[in-house]
């Protein structure tokens, strides 16, 4: 564990202090992508962010390398390598969209390629756990199909998440460490060898991401851009594929006892199935959401809007701050809810701990649509959005025209909020609402 966390924290420092010289960089490179409609920042943000998170993984795989218990990953397996092949080619790809914004088919052409670059190199689906058959080999062509498709699903879901300050970076980061604890246990707790590229990989990204939060937490001061959020997105991906269909199920005594504790038992051969997927639920959802959004409006798959999941708590009245925590709320819960149901998974008090925990989080999702109103008697000592009347003024009345000051039309006005209009013409693109500062003001400084 403390090789793990050695390189965990080299990982995060290198992308830390490399994230402000990038920052830079991205500045004088000029990275900086005008305003859309569909954006929530009101200032022009300098990207690139990935290309400090990719030199924080070639730091974290070189340390892993010369330590002593880590070292073996490298020795007897080539995932490690394929893992940074496959890194380099979607970040290279990622890098040239940040700076010339290349098509989105040719996007995807990149992706495909890079999975098909770690496939080459042996990270790779070689059999899947199916419950009530058991272990299923797969074919060459149907591993490689396999392959491809999680590495092309889960980053774009994390491309498409990636649309508030941090939350990309949080979320991912939040799943990652359910993966880590869940390929840990499996390494340490079973013994079993072919856990250990992905319990190295997933404490990569999780240094990757820690490090970058800082620099991109409300209100960012630069964007990990695709370089960074395909990156996480692929290294997700291939820690998923890499303890995927690698368990002895004769290493972990599942065959044992009777039907019943054999079908428990036999839970954790099914979870790297399930925690993957559960690691991007959220963005998925969202991914699948906007596609059929899109197709029902005629619109491409491909077409950017502001219909995603983060977008509509935006719309409900959550602040940008507590609209991020909500979304961290949530692929925690279903992490590590997966992650403890692997554990025990006949214990009940995990599924009602799990239950209980999601209506809070649906409590929190509907919290702006019942604003309270303070009684007559609290007016004065509560902010003014939860008053409902108007102190009476020295003459003994509400106003000028006899209305109170926070009556209907101003309740109304407080419930819904104003709609965004754009202005055009902002620096050669549209941009949501007015600015009123100038134009030296409007200038990001170095």
């Amino acid at each position: 564990m403390r090789e793990y966390l050695l390189t965990l924290l080299i990982t995060a420092a290198v992308t830390y202090l490399l994230t402000g010289p990038v920052r830079k960089f991205a500045i004088v490179a000029g990275a900086m992508p005008e305003i859309r409609a569909r954006d929530v920042h009101r200032e022009p943000t300098p990207r690139l962010g990935g290309i400090a998170m990719f030199f924080g993984l070639c730091a974290g795989l070189l340390v892993a390398d010369h330590l002593e218990n880590l070292n073996e990953v490298f020795v007897k397996s080539n995932e490690p390598r394929a893992l940074l092949s496959g890194a380099a080619l979607i970040w290279l790809i990622g890098v040239l969209d940040d700076k010339f914004e290349i098509d989105a088919l040719i996007k995807l052409g990149g992706q495909m390629i890079a999975a098909g670059v770690m496939v080459v190199q042996g990270l790779t689906i070689l059999w899947l756990p199916v419950p009530g058959v058991g272990l299923v080999a797969v074919t060459q062509w149907q591993g490689t199909l396999l392959t491809v498709a999680l590495v092309v699903i889960t980053i774009n879901a994390v491309n498409f998440v990636d649309g508030l300050d941090g939350l990309a970076a949080g979320m991912v980061c939040i799943a990652t460490a359910a993966f880590f604890m869940y390929a840990y246990r499996i390494w340490y707790g079973y013994g079993i060898e072919a856990a250990a590229p992905a319990t190295l990989f997933a404490a990569i990204l999780m240094g990757m991401c820690l490090g970058f939060l800082p620099h991109n937490m409300h209100p960012a001061r630069i964007f990990m851009g695709d370089s960074g959020s395909m990156l996480i997105g692929l290294v997700l991906a291939g820690s998923a594929i890499s303890v995927t269909g690698q368990i002895d199920p004769d290493r972990l005594n599942l065959f044992s006892g009777s039907e019943r504790s054999t079908v428990h038992q036999m839970v954790p051969a099914y979870i790297p199935l399930l925690l993957p997927l559960s690691i991007i639920a959220i963005p998925a959802a969202d991914l699948v959401l906007a596609i059929v959004r899109r197709t029902w409006r005629g619109q491409s798959p491909f077409a950017a809007d502001r219909g995603h999941l983060h977008h509509r708590l935006l719309e409900i009245g959550h602040s940008h701050s507590r609209a991020v925590l909500i979304m961290y709320f949530w692929s925690a819960l279903i992490g590590f809810g997966v992650l403890a149901y692997s554990v025990n998974s006949a214990s009940m008090w995990i599924v009602l701990g799990v239950v209980f925990l999601s209506a809070i989080g649906l409590v929190m999702l509907l919290l702006p649509r019942f604003t309270p109103h303070a009684p007559r008697w609290a007016q004065r000592f509560v902010p003014p959005r939860y008053r409902r009347y108007a102190e009476p003024s020295e003459d003994g009345e509400n106003g000028e025209n006899g209305e109170d000051e926070f009556g209907e039309a101003a309740t109304a006005a407080l419930a819904e909020p104003a709609p965004v209009t754009a202005v055009p013409g902002v620096n050669g693109a549209t941009a949501i609402g007015a600015r009123t500062r100038s134009a030296k003001a409007r200038k990001v400084r170095i």
